[in-house]
């Protein structure tokens, strides 16, 4: 399984400009998780700070036991070992043809045979869908070529952990889909742990198990896809939905009076534009037929259905209605719209879960002003669903 990622404070700025400050979640092993949020919220300085590309100002940063932010550069050398990176455009040595530019960590940082090279470097490309482009420059294939020529780079060294900055970049959405199936595929094979940068509302919606969101300088909330797609938080809801009516701005944060002036519009019958309202909880994406199951779903599903009474009505209604008959059956629960059902045993103690299992207890998560409370999160196991509409 892949390395549990906890982030405790964090906190980054450059000279006098706050990027984010006290950001605390947990990435859940083996699961999918994706950060969101407007363009130049710090999402890829995020991700450079993870791998200690960056330095933060405070907090910290734990894999396996060892904090990067404090941590000496000899153990910084070796965590990073645990670290695949597809940066946004590939970043291919344009002078190395397919082959040679996913050898590369491996003559890099191993002493392995070139017939063991080989071996390893052909099958990352056959899982990435490029047999036989080994001999292709990255100047002779497509931008999807070159994204899955970098995953199949960040692939070699067998990560527990692969970050991933923004994967539609460049792509048209077609190619994003297939780029997002081939993720789920490779969680499916290794069961390593993902985060993925992205203001890809489709992406966001139908591939991550676990859902974040950057907004004014701070983590508004983070949590099981199923929390923040039926979450009544402004900003997360209008970023799922991609409106001009909410707080975000084109200079990220609106003030009172533009608000106003915006609602006085809609109200007048002007578009808010972005997609049709969606609610409820989209299918999530599913591995290729044939691929393992992903225990990464199903560790999330199972964190999911235990907090299912913390939930608001409204959303537990639309997570039962999300569920394969199978799964309702499972749970004894159905869809009964006026009387939603309260699922999940409640824990024993105070009930507060453990942020070392992807959650982030609710008297640590930022708050947008005048916001909802988040929910909080436990754990139980649920057995592997290969039914269809299954998580």
């Amino acid at each position: 399984m892949g390395a549990e990622v906890v982030i405790e404070g964090l906190t980054k700025s450059f000279g006098k400009q706050a990027i984010w400050r006290d950001v605390t979640l947990t990435l859940p092993p083996g699961e999918v998780s994706a950060m969101l949020g407007p363009s130049g919220t710090g999402k890829s300085v995020f991700l450079k700070s993870m791998i200690g590309l960056l330095k933060p100002d405070r907090g910290r940063c734990v894999i396996n036991g060892v904090d990067i932010v404090t941590c000496s550069e000899h153990k910084l050398y070796e965590i990073r070992k645990l670290f695949g990176v597809l940066f946004q455009d590939g970043a291919l040595f344009g002078s190395m043809n397919l082959y040679d530019n996913v050898a590369f960590p491996l003559r890099e940082h191993t002493k392995k045979s070139e017939t063991e090279i080989r071996r390893i470097v052909l099958e990352k490309l056959d899982m990435t869908g490029l047999n036989g482009a080994d001999k292709k420059l990255p100047g002779e294939i497509s931008g999807g070529m070159r994204k899955r020529a970098g995953l199949a780079r960040a692939l070699v060294l067998d990560p527990e952990i692969i970050l991933v900055d923004e994967p539609d970049s460049g792509l048209d959405p077609v190619r994003t889909t297939y780029i997002s199936q081939l993720f789920l595929d490779v969680n499916a094979q290794i069961d390593a742990t993902f985060l993925i940068v992205t203001h890809n509302i489709n992406l966001a919606r139908t591939v991550p198990d676990n859902l974040g969101m950057l907004f004014r300088k701070e983590l508004v909330m983070f949590g099981p896809r199923e929390v923040l797609l039926t979450s009544e938080e402004p900003v997360v809801k209008q970023f799922l939905n991609g409106k001009m009516q909410g707080p975000i701005g084109m200079s990220e944060e609106k003030d009172s009076a533009q608000m106003a002036a915006e609602q006085a519009m809609f109200e007048a019958g002007h578009h808010a534009g972005g997609v049709e309202d969606i609610s409820g909880v989209p299918p999530q994406m599913q591995p290729t037929p044939g691929v393992p199951t992903r225990m990464g779903a199903v560790r999330r599903k199972d964190r999911v259905m235990e907090i299912m009474h913390r939930l608001p009505p409204a959303a537990q209604e639309s997570i039962i209605e999300s569920l394969s008959p199978e799964e309702q059956r499972h749970y004894g629960v159905r869809p009964h719209r006026g009387q939603p059902q309260q699922v999940g045993a409640r824990p024993q103690g105070d009930g507060v879960p453990s942020q070392h299992h992807g959650q982030l207890p609710a008297d640590q998560v930022a708050r947008i002003p005048g916001g909802g409370q988040p929910p909080r999160t436990g754990t139980h196991r649920m057995p592997p669903n290969n039914g269809p509409g299954g998580w």
